[in-house]
């Protein structure tokens, strides 16, 4: 039986080692998040390392797009990106160096012997090949892998999550390091790469537990420092099944082209079987003091986008209006709401407007239909808000009247335009939510909006006059 020990006191050294295969998954952003976190409570090091030998699947597009989507994440990295490909002769050295120690040999299997013999199905037996076949198959010019010979016996190593976790040595076959291509299969590009740049922790989730007994062999037969193993449990989705696309949302650089911000993805990936605490929006230095491994459920977390759209409203709403500046700029350039005056002279303006606007938004898209009115005159108007609030046959001489008051003000302050409208619903022994609703559907166009005081304020006194004739020349 082997049981592993490891060595302490050495640097914390953890690598995210994504396959650039596709977008970079909210799984795989967790698995990036967590040893980051790890890294950095320690005083470690993080290592970024594209895995991107599948040459086939592989693009620079995708290694692009997850390099971007951990830099929105806020996640920066020590070293790397280190990329597979550019070490391929590293990895053949390698796999030679264990065919020198016996513990790995040259394999002739062909897929096509499949129909013959059994020895594909289970266990390669070219490791019992003599020289004299050998030096015939080479004669050939029979191409050849490069297979591990796996000891007999049990194998038992400790998984900082799940424990101890024990392996039938019998049940593994001699598995390939090296494919007849010269391409290293994951089990020794990985191997080799950890070793390369000292990683001390693997973190990463379930679906590598199979894995581990076949590296940890490998790392043994190469002499090197064995990591520790974490092992966590995946995002489910609300049907109990593995994530995925049919769950809606699942790259990051999605949530953020759909209006969700990177410290509330952070924090929703983060709480999903790990606990602060409390409930609530940390910043990443909070959850880099806080976090610990160990201080997290084994069970599988559920992908609930409801509770993600909650932690961006929060998010949002805690935020001032300067640091949502740039967020919302960039939505509104991508509907031709925005003009540069924002940005400069009317820049007090319009982080008014974001302010006002802010309670209410789950997603910075939010703000996008919300500021139109505010923005441009050519706004949707809710029909189900017409029939509601613009029916009554008294309201047409009402806001005719309140419109005269309106231009009669000087001070178009929420504050007075409150106190006029008040004024006018009196005289007119009428309720002032009559004309509140009224105003709200004309110059909004929704039923629903922040105080309409503070609207009209914003909107403008020639704006809102503008609107209110527009309504009564209708009529």
């Amino acid at each position: 039986m082997m049981f592993l020990l490891y060595s302490l006191g050495r640097m914390v050294r953890v690598r995210f080692a994504p396959s650039p295969t596709g977008h970079l998954h909210i799984g795989a952003a967790r698995t990036a998040l967590y040893n980051w976190l790890y890294a950095r409570h320690h005083g470690g090091k993080f290592i970024l390392r594209i895995e991107d030998t599948d040459v086939s699947r592989s693009s620079q597009e995708m290694s692009a797009g997850i390099i971007q989507g951990l830099e929105w994440l806020g996640l920066d990295w020590d070293e790397g990106p280190v990329f597979q490909s550019q070490r391929i002769s590293l990895y053949k050295q390698k796999a030679e160096e264990l065919v020198q120690k016996d513990k790995a040999y040259y394999c002739y299997c062909s897929p096509d012997m499949k129909q013959t013999t059994k020895q594909w199905e289970s266990r390669c037996t070219c490791f019992h090949l003599s020289e004299r076949e050998i030096k015939e198959y080479e004669r050939q010019g029979r191409s050849k892998a490069i297979r591990f010979k796996v000891p007999k016996g049990e194998l038992r190593y400790r998984d900082m999550i799940h424990g101890d976790i024990t392996t039938q040595l019998d049940n593994i076959e001699n598995f390939v390091l090296l494919r007849r291509d010269g391409l290293p299969t994951y089990h020794l590009s990985v191997v080799v790469d950890d070793i390369d740049q000292k990683v001390t922790h693997v973190i990463r989730g379930d679906d590598h537990i199979s894995n581990t007994p076949k590296q940890i062999l490998v790392y043994k037969a190469m002499k090197a420092n064995i990591p520790k193993f974490g092992h966590m449990s995946l995002i489910l989705g609300k049907d109990k099944k593995k994530l995925s696309k049919r769950h809606g949302e699942t790259s990051v650089l999605e949530f953020r082209d759909k209006g969700f911000l990177p410290l509330a993805v952070d924090n929703f990936l983060a709480q999903m079987s790990w606990s602060p605490g409390q409930e609530k929006i940390y910043s990443l230095d909070e959850m880099i003091e806080k976090f610990y491994l160990d201080k997290r459920s084994r069970g599988h977390p559920i992908f609930d986008l409801e509770k993600l759209g909650w932690l961006n409203g929060q998010l949002i709403s805690q935020m001032n209006a300067e640091k949502l500046f740039p967020y919302v700029r960039k939505e509104l350039k991508k509907s031709g709401l925005w003009r540069e005056e924002l940005g400069n002279k009317e820049r007090k303006w319009f982080l008014r407007l974001i302010d006002l606007l802010k309670p209410r938004n789950k997603r910075i898209s939010d703000f996008t239909p919300r500021a139109r009115p505010f923005l441009s005159d050519n706004y949707p108007v809710e029909e189900e808000a017409v029939g509601k609030y613009l029916k009554d046959e008294h309201l047409p001489p009402l806001l005719t009247k309140l419109g005269q008051d309106f231009s009669e003000c000087d001070d178009f302050s929420a504050e007075k335009i409150e106190e006029i409208t008040r004024e006018r619903a009196d005289k007119e022994k009428v309720k002032a939510a009559l004309l509140i609703h009224a105003l709200r559907v004309i110059v909004l166009g929704m039923k629903v909006s922040p105080g309409i005081f503070e609207v009209l304020e914003l909107v403008g006194k020639e704006r809102t006059l503008h609107r209110l004739r527009g309504y009564l020349d209708s009529q």
